[in-house]
């Protein structure tokens, strides 16, 4: 019966090292590939964790922090029962995002002739960056703006659909009741956000901004 020599016993360790490897990568890629289905084709993560951190199951389940960003260096939690072991993984993105085309000033409305779109990494690229140019046509620039700069969203503001001062539509609705008034609105605010309104009668209520600049009470 022949002996298994120190030196293939460790290229069997090798092998089976590389092959774990694999395995866990695949399983990282489909966590991330789900998470991301618009980028499915052109993602690719690479597991920089060493393999002694490694979870010590078959399948282990993957959880990343809510406010994790989408891409580049993430930190995912593996769980194998009641074991917890974090993984440092690179998740490299391809696809298109939004830059502008021209000097943008702060304050001024974005158009969709302001922007351009790009193709390249976007894992590389600073945190929101925006890949959809509908998502921030008319939005409000906070910041100046340079030509071909990536967008993100902390560059941006959506517009006021309610600005302080201006007479609004308050409507108040609850089982089975529904009343519209009108009222003063005492803060700029966007479509969703909360909004102070001082009603005729001077008392101040509050409530959320529709898209149509209406005021939207529950009771």
């Amino acid at each position: 019966m022949r002996r298994v020599t120190p030196l293939l016993a460790g290229l069997f360790g090798l092998l089976s090292l590389h092959t774990d490897a694999a395995d866990l990568t695949t399983q990282l890629t489909q966590f991330f590939k789900a998470r991301d289905a618009t980028h499915a084709e052109n993602l690719t993560v690479v597991l920089r964790t060493p393999a002694a951190q490694w979870p010590q199951c078959d399948t282990p389940q993957f959880f990343v922090a809510a406010n994790s960003r989408q891409w580049g260096m993430i930190s995912v939690a593996a769980n194998c029962g009641q074991e917890r072991r974090y993984l440092q993984v690179q998740v490299q993105v391809t696809g298109d995002y939004v830059v502008t085309s021209r000097q943008v000033a702060r304050g001024s409305a974005l158009k969709a002739s302001d922007l351009s779109i790009k193709h390249g990494r976007l894992d590389v690229l600073p945190a929101r960056v925006i890949v959809d140019p509908q998502q921030i046509v008319e939005a409000i620039s906070i910041r100046d703006i340079t030509p071909g700069q990536p967008l993100t969203l902390s560059m941006v503001r959506q517009p006021w659909r309610v600005k302080a001062g201006q007479n609004v539509i308050v409507i108040a609705q609850g089982n089975g009741f529904n009343a519209t008034s009108e009222g003063r609105a005492m803060n700029n605010a966007t479509a969703t956000q909360p909004v102070r309104v001082r009603m005729g009668n001077g008392q101040i209520v509050s409530g959320k901004v529709d898209a149509d600049g209406n005021i939207l009470i529950s009771l």
